[in-house]
């Protein structure tokens, strides 16, 4: 049986959840629309909340909340997913886009293509390339290059780590290819920056402070 909705399954989204019944795990994995008006489910690593008959990709059962409605999904800090529709709203471009955003922030260190990043947030790639470049004047992929770059060059002056660990913590593999784009985006090579911004903390900091 389910559990007792007066009881509810709100959790906030940064608490340990409760193990999933494996009955609601079945009514996710089967998209079953008989259990939409049941319970919501919502995932971690993206954001966003559905209906148990969400067309979208199973999610990864580990990422996976449980609440009793939207609402409290709402009240958690999940967004609606734009396919499904569980607050029986369309979602707005803005809210879609500031959700992209949100996934791509959360996600940057994993392989991110449109394709992927359309699937994570529920639509196609066409549609979230179009209306992603639209809102916020750059694509998606420009976006997830920026965002690797920005948590790039807080790694170069907080830490040590090499350029090509730095490079594959935030999802760049490829030590030549990163130094590229990091000189692209910034107008420095990852060493370069490193090196002036140490030079102008040191500039500024006076003598024996700490970072």
């Amino acid at each position: 049986m389910l559990a007792n909705p007066e009881r509810g399954f709100t959790e906030r989204k940064d608490e340990e959840a409760a193990p999933i019944p494996e009955e609601l795990w079945e009514a996710i994995v089967r998209c079953d629309a008989s259990y939409d008006d049941r319970f919501i489910y919502a995932v971690r690593t993206t954001g966003i909340f559905c209906k148990p008959s969400c067309k979208s990709r199973e999610p990864n059962r580990a990422n996976v909340r449980i609440f009793s409605n939207a609402r409290q999904a709402l009240d958690a800090e999940f967004r609606p997913c734009k396919r499904c529709k569980p607050t029986g709203e369309r979602l707005p471009d803005q809210e879609w886009v500031a959700q992209i955003k949100l996934c791509i922030e959360a996600n940057y260190a994993e392989t991110l293509t449109l394709h992927v990043l359309a699937d994570m947030c529920h639509g196609s790639p066409y549609h979230l390339h179009r209306t992603f470049k639209r809102i916020t004047g750059q694509t998606p992929v420009e976006y997830v290059q920026r965002t690797r770059v920005a948590k790039a060059a807080e790694l170069l002056l907080r830490t040590n780590r090499t350029v090509a660990d730095i490079a594959l913590a935030v999802g760049v593999p490829n030590p030549a290819y990163f130094t590229t784009l990091f000189r692209t985006v910034t107008g420095q090579t990852p060493g370069d920056y490193r090196k002036a911004n140490n030079e102008t903390i040191e500039e500024v900091l006076p003598s024996g402070s700490e970072i």
